[in-house]
This record gives C-alpha cells, sequence and structure tokens, in this order.
C-alpha cells in the first residue's frame, strides 16, 4: 500500500491531499467533499478506507487552499470547484503514479455537483460516479450530457436532497441508480448507515471501473432500490 501526502499544481494555488494506491490498483477514486469540509474529514477517510480495502485507489485532497476556505461564498463557487476538479483529474493522468489508474469520482453534498459537472466535461473518461447526499440541483446544466454510470445514495430522512436527486435521475442519459438508505439523514450519522452507504459505493465502482465509458455491458439500467 503506497500512501503519501501529496501537493496538486493547479492554474492559481496548490491543493493538498493523500493519495493512497493498494497493490494492483487500476482504478482511482478521486473525491470531490461538501462545503466546509477537507480532505481531513471523517466521513470520506472512512469511505476511502472502505474501497482501499477492496483495491481501489483513494485521492483524498482540498478543492481550496487555506486562504481561499475562509471566503465563505468560495465554498459554494460551483464553477470554480468543477474548474479545480477538472485540472486534478488532469494532474493524475499525468502523473506517473496514477496514471495507468482509470479515474473514477465520488462526490458529496456540494461536491457531488463538482463531480457531476466534471464527468460532463471529460466524456469518455470517467466510468463512474458516486452522489452522496449530493445536491446535484447544483449541476443541473450538466446532467444531461453525463456518459458516466451513476450512482446516487441519498438518506430517507433528506427529504429536499432526495426529491432533487429524483428528479436529477430522471434526466441522466446512462446507466444510473438511485440507493434510499432507510432511516439515514443527509450525513448519514445514524449507527451503520455511513457503513451501508461505503459499502454501496464500493461495489459500484468495482462493478463499472472494467466497463469503458458509454458501454452498457454489466450496467444497471434505472433503478431505485430502498434499503433497510
Amino acid at each position: 500500500m503506497y500512501t503519501r501526502q501529496i501537493e496538486i499544481p493547479v492554474s492559481e494555488t496548490v491543493l493538498h491531499g493523500v493519495l493512497t494506491i493498494p497493490d494492483g490498483a487500476k482504478s482511482l477514486v478521486i473525491f470531490s467533499h461538501g462545503s466546509g469540509s477537507s480532505h481531513k474529514s471523517p466521513r470520506n477517510k472512512y469511505v476511502a478506507g472502505v474501497l482501499q480495502d477492496e483495491g481501489l485507489a483513494t485521492l483524498l485532497f482540498d478543492l481550496l487552499d487555506p486562504e481561499e476556505e475562509l471566503n465563505f461564498s468560495a465554498r459554494f463557487n460551483i464553477p470554480l470547484l468543477t474548474k479545480r476538479l477538472v485540472e486534478v483529474i488532469e494532474w493524475a493522468r499525468a502523473d506517473k503514479r496514477t496514471g495507468n489508474l482509470t479515474p473514477m469520482l465520488f462526490g458529496a453534498s456540494t461536491g457531488a455537483a463538482s463531480a457531476l459537472n466534471a464527468a460532463a466535461m471529460r466524456p469518455g473518461e470517467i466510468p463512474a460516479v458516486v452522489s452522496r447526499g449530493g445536491r446535484v440541483d447544483l449541476a443541473s446544466d450538466s446532467i444531461g450530457n453525463i456518459d458516466s454510470a451513476v450512482l446516487f445514495i441519498v438518506g430517507e430522512l433528506d427529504f429536499e436532497v432526495l426529491r432533487l436527486n429524483r428528479s436529477a435521475m430522471s434526466r441522466l442519459r446512462g446507466p444510473k441508480k438511485l440507493e434510499v438508505i432507510a432511516g439515514a439523514s443527509h450525513l448519514f450519522e445514524e449507527s451503520g448507515k455511513l457503513e451501508r452507504a461505503a459499502r454501496i459505493a464500493c461495489n459500484w465502482f468495482l462493478k463499472h471501473s472494467s466497463f469503458p465509458v458509454g458501454s452498457t455491458a454489466g450496467k444497471s439500467t434505472a433503478e431505485t432500490v430502498e434499503m433497510h
């Protein structure tokens, strides 16, 4: 297992994160966290650990530098966050440690919007995207252009976000699935709920990492699942 603190140069600044590559990894899951969070988020670190245990490489990083993070409005600047994520995808494709790994995206809350936007901007490149409690309404202009397999994971008690995710799912053209976690709220803080969400996300990435983007082989059609 290779794990390093890393610096990622982007156009305006340098972003900080953690790159972990299990032995034999073939795919890299790039995390886009929600507003006010960071690459040290316990929730995303937990999900990353589940993915690593199944042989998936992970990249947790901060979308903003420390000075930018102090600007509250920057946390909700979806075009900026999307631009940063796309630059990080490009960095990963060029870096010798990750260049041979297939990039996939995991977004939480507002980070899901930048993940969906980035997938739309990189057609044919991102096989799978997972949105956990995603503010998918902030990516409404991109939804119809995504060719990735998209999984929405939403808590049953996260009523408004669940409504938004149902609406977004109806507009996706590729393979898609909505998993509704019974008894879970927006942050999946209830006992066992984050664990359930992490396992579902892991299975989605494993299932779709071996298929070309846009392929229907082995992929789900539109589906909603209520988890108990």
